[in-house]
C-alpha cells in the first residue's frame, strides 16, 4: 500500500521558498553565475517532493531555483511582470492554453527525452484540448473536481450538484475560492458547459451562487482538505487529489463526481519563451518522467499520475480503494477540460466573481 505524506501548507512554503530563491537569484547576479548552471522553476505550492530537487542537482550539477504560486492567475501575473526568467512553469490546462495562444512558450524537443515514453497515450489525448499540436507541454498530474462528503454528517450520497445547494446543510458546505471551479456546479446542474461564454447562462449560474452563498460556510482552496478531515463541514467542492489526502485522516470521508458531469483537469509543464536554459529544462523534465523519480513524487503528492511506469506498480485493490485518484472510465467520460475562453470572457467571469463576493 502506497502511503501519502502529510504536507506543509502551501502558504508557508510559498513564503520561505520564494524568499530563498530571490536571495539565490540576487547572489547569482552578483557573482555572475552562468544561466547554464541553473534552471528557474515555477510551480504550484507544495507540488513536488523537495528531495527530488537535491537529487537532480547532485546528478546534473544544475542548481534548481524554485518558486511557488497559489493560483494560475497569480502565476500569470508574476510571469508577465517579467522580473524573473523562468525556464519551466507547471500550471493548469486553461492557463497553459492561454500561454500557448499568446505564443509565450517554446516547443519541447521530446526526442531528447529518454523517459517521455512513460507518459501514457490517454494523457496525451487529454492534453490535446489545450496543446492541440502536442508540441508545448509535458503532462504532470491530473484529476477531477467533485464533492468530498462526511458520511456521518450526510443523510444521502451527494451524487448530484444539487447537494451543494441544499439548504438543510446551511453552514456545512465549503466552496472553492476560485471563479472557474465554483461555477462548475452552478453551470452543470443546468446542463450548461463549464466553458460557456453565454452571458445568459452565466447570469443564471451567478444567481444560483448568490442564492447558495447564504448557506456556504466558507470559500477556501487547499484548506478544504484540512477542514473536511477535521469534521468542520458536511461536504466541500474539492480537487480529487486533495480529497484523497483528507481521506487518509478521516475514515468517514467519501468522494464523488456528480452524475451531471464535472471538470477533469490536467497540470502540465511548459517552457516560457523567456527561459535562459533550454538544455537544463529538458533534463529536468526528463528527470521527472523517470520511473524511480516519478514514483517518489507520486508517493509524496498522491495525485493521479500520467506515468504508466508508476501506474503499473500499483495493484488493482489499491486503485479500487482510491476512486478519487483512480477514477473509472465512466467518470472520465462525463468530465470536460477547462479551455481558455479569451480575454473578454475571462474579464466577464472575474466581474461575476467579484459581484458574488460582495453580494
Amino acid at each position: 500500500m502506497i502511503k501519502s505524506i502529510k504536507r506543509i501548507t502551501a502558504a508557508v512554503l510559498f513564503v520561505s521558498i520564494t524568499v530563498s530563491s530571490m536571495f539565490f537569484m540576487t547572489s547569482c547576479k552578483k557573482k555572475g553565475t552562468s544561466s547554464k548552471k541553473r534552471i528557474v522553476v515555477f510551480n504550484y505550492g507544495d507540488y513536488i517532493d523537495q528531495t527530488l530537487l537535491d537529487k537532480f542537482e547532485k546528478e546534473t550539477g544544475i542548481k534548481v531555483v524554485y518558486e511557488e504560486f497559489l493560483t494560475p492567475e497569480a502565476m500569470y501575473t508574476k510571469y508577465k511582470n517579467g522580473a524573473v526568467d523562468y525556464d519551466l512553469i507547471c500550471c493548469s490546462d486553461y492557463m497553459i492554453d492561454k500561454m500557448i495562444k499568446e505564443k509565450e512558450v517554446k516547443k519541447i524537443d521530446y526526442g531528447r527525452m529518454k523517459y517521455i515514453k512513460n507518459i501514457g497515450k490517454k494523457y496525451w489525448n487529454l492534453s490535446k484540448s489545450f496543446d492541440r499540436t502536442q508540441e508545448y507541454t509535458v503532462p504532470y498530474y491530473w484529476g477531477t473536481v467533485g464533492i468530498l462528503y462526511n458520511t456521518k454528517m450526510m443523510d444521502y450520497v451527494p451524487d448530484s450538484w444539487d447537494a451543494l445547494f441544499d439548504k438543510n446543510y446551511k453552514n456545512n458546505i465549503i466552496m472553492q475560492n476560485s471563479v472557474r471551479d465554483s461555477f462548475i456546479p452552478a453551470l452543470v446542474r443546468h446542463g450548461y458547459s463549464i466553458n460557456t461564454t453565454d452571458k445568459n447562462e452565466l447570469k443564471t449560474a451567478l444567481d444560483d451562487l448568490k442564492m447558495q452563498k447564504s448557506i456556504v460556510q466558507s470559500y477556501l482552496v487547499d484548506e478544504i482538505r484540512d477542514d473536511m478531515a477535521n469534521n468542520q463541514a458536511a461536504m466541500g467542492l474539492i480537487y480529487s487529489g486533495e480529497a484523497s489526502i483528507a481521506q487518509d485522516y478521516n475514515e468517514n470521508l467519501e468522494y464523488v463526481v456528480p452524475k451531471e458531469g464535472s471538470n477533469i483537469w490536467m497540470d502540465s509543464w511548459v517552457m516560457p519563451k523567456s527561459g535562459k536554459n533550454y538544455d537544463g529544462a529538458i533534463k529536468f523534465l526528463d528527470f521527472l518522467c523517470r520511473e524511480d523519480v516519478a514514483m517518489t513524487n507520486f508517493e509524496y503528492i498522491y495525485y493521479s499520475t500520467p506515468n504508466e511506469a508508476v501506474l503499473n506498480q500499483i495493484d488493482d485493490e489499491e486503485k479500487a480503494e482510491r476512486n478519487a485518484i483512480f477514477p473509472s472510465d465512466d467518470v472520465i467520460k462525463r468530465c470536460k477540460i477547462f479551455s481558455y475562453l479569451g480575454k473578454d470572457a475571462e474579464e466577464y467571469y472575474n466581474n461575476l466573481w467579484k459581484e458574488l463576493k460582495v453580494y
